[in-house]
């Protein structure tokens, strides 16, 4: 895409699938894993349409490739090229299950940089910004994927790893950091620090705050908040995957909406538990297949999160034809709860929470009494809060009125729950 200008919606899958006859034709028979499953299931290859591809080939789960991994260690079977052609190493930073490892070459880690550099021209980020990354660099991908797109598009680039949150806010301030990168937790969590030091954020020139690793950069609550936190910054959101890439960014004009990068991914939404494709604008698993990561591909890859995927006729108000996911990441399936007989999804909690103007930080409990699922959740007032009891009534009335469920809220003192840099973990079972 010529940066500025966007595809028609017909431009946009004949080029998706054009990308996939290509790709398709180059795992054979290169790549073991795919040349064994699609001719254990009998597919042709010769790809009529898009809707021909959705029909005909199999999905692909994470306990796939888990098993392959498994039984042909460390990197399993799904490289289309001999191991000396692959020059990255990563793996998932997923919250359950095995970790998944990933190999890349240089081909289709340059596939990758484009749509992050892409992510950040949605955003505004240019080479003029300087873009500060407060976290420790792993072996998750996003993070070597976003500081390199940054240093591509000639962005001077921070790296905050090592240090503890104070270090990172002097740095982040002293440097004159124009765009933070990080989850929302560890940003709503910068900002609780900055106030224990007696650090002034009106000090900080960040204008852009992206983030990404969990839902919360949609939830207009949480928006509000780190509104609140961090004054004059915009706050961006982004998603992807170690196994995918980088997947979706937020429509410059329509903030909580995420738009698809279609040039990379083609998307499609499933029932999860029948498998079968959503209805359009229903909430569904996203399910991608990865156009240009050849070396190490996935085709109708179950990602686990919860969507609403929308196609329309005419451009976005920002000019872009790609799908958009409103509301952007609702959940994940293995995350959603069926209390009661009614589902809860943790993006409704937390908008929930959010909304009450006064949690600083909260953990859900779930338990099983009786072979029912039940969910109780405990909460830390902000220290300003002057009636820690009647935010929790008002809670409680909340999530009746919301869910037409009754869900007990305990409040414990400001401090006592976990903090996290990375993905929160705040759902506990037992």
């Amino acid at each position: 895409m010529v940066h500025g200008i966007h595809p028609s919606r017909a431009a946009i899958q004949e080029s998706q699938l054009e990308q996939l006859r290509s790709l398709v034709a180059e795992l054979f028979p290169g790549n073991a894993f795919y040349t064994k499953k699609l001719s254990a299931a009998g597919v042709t290859f010769d790809i009529a349409s898009l809707a021909d591809f959705s029909q005909r080939f199999p999905l692909t789960t994470k306990s796939e490739v888990v098993t392959d991994q498994r039984v042909h260690p460390p990197f399993g079977t799904n490289l289309t090229y001999p191991l000396e052609c692959y020059t990255r190493f990563h793996q998932t930073s997923g919250t359950t299950g095995i970790p998944l490892r990933w190999l890349d070459t240089s081909e289709s880690w340059d596939w990758m940089l484009e749509s992050w550099t892409e992510v950040y021209r949605a955003a505004g980020v240019t080479a003029a910004d300087r873009i500060y990354f407060a976290f420790s660099f792993g072996p998750f991908l996003g993070f070597w994927l976003a500081f390199e797109a940054g240093n591509r598009l000639g962005a001077l680039c921070l790296p905050g790893g090592g240090t503890g949150s104070a270090a990172r806010l002097c740095a982040l301030i002293d440097n004159g950091a124009t765009v933070l990168c990080c989850t929302p937790t560890y940003a709503v969590r910068l900002a609780e620090v900055a106030a224990e030091e007696q650090i002034d954020l009106r000090r900080a020139r960040v204008k852009t705050i992206i983030v990404a690793g969990e839902p919360g950069g949609s939830i207009p609550a949480m928006r509000a908040r780190l509104a609140a936190l961090w004054p004059g910054a915009r706050l961006f959101d982004h998603h992807g995957m170690t196994e995918v890439g980088p997947v979706t960014h937020e429509c410059p004009v329509q903030p909580g909406v995420l738009h698809v990068i279609e040039s990379a991914y083609y998307p499609e939404v499933i029932d999860p538990l029948t498998d079968q494709p959503s209805p359009m604008g229903h909430a569904g698993e996203l399910v991608l297949t990865t156009l240009g990561r050849t070396g190490s591909p996935l085709l109708r890859y179950r990602t686990g999160d919860l969507v609403k995927l929308e196609r329309s006729a005419s451009p976005c108000a920002c000019g872009r034809n790609d799908a958009t996911l409103p509301g952007g990441i609702l959940g994940r399936t293995d995350d959603m709860l069926v209390v009661r007989g009614v589902n809860i999804y943790p993006s409704a909690v937390e908008e929930i929470l959010r909304a009450a103007a006064g949690v600083a930080e909260y953990q859900v409990r779930i338990s099983e009494v009786s072979a029912l699922i039940e969910m109780s959740i405990q909460i830390e007032p902000r220290p300003e809060c002057a009636d820690a009891t009647a935010l929790a009534e008002r809670l409680e009335k909340d999530f009746q009125a919301s869910l037409s469920l009754r869900i007990p809220i305990t409040v414990v003192p400001f401090g006592t729950l976990p903090r996290f840099e990375m993905k929160a973990k705040r759902w506990v079972r037992g």
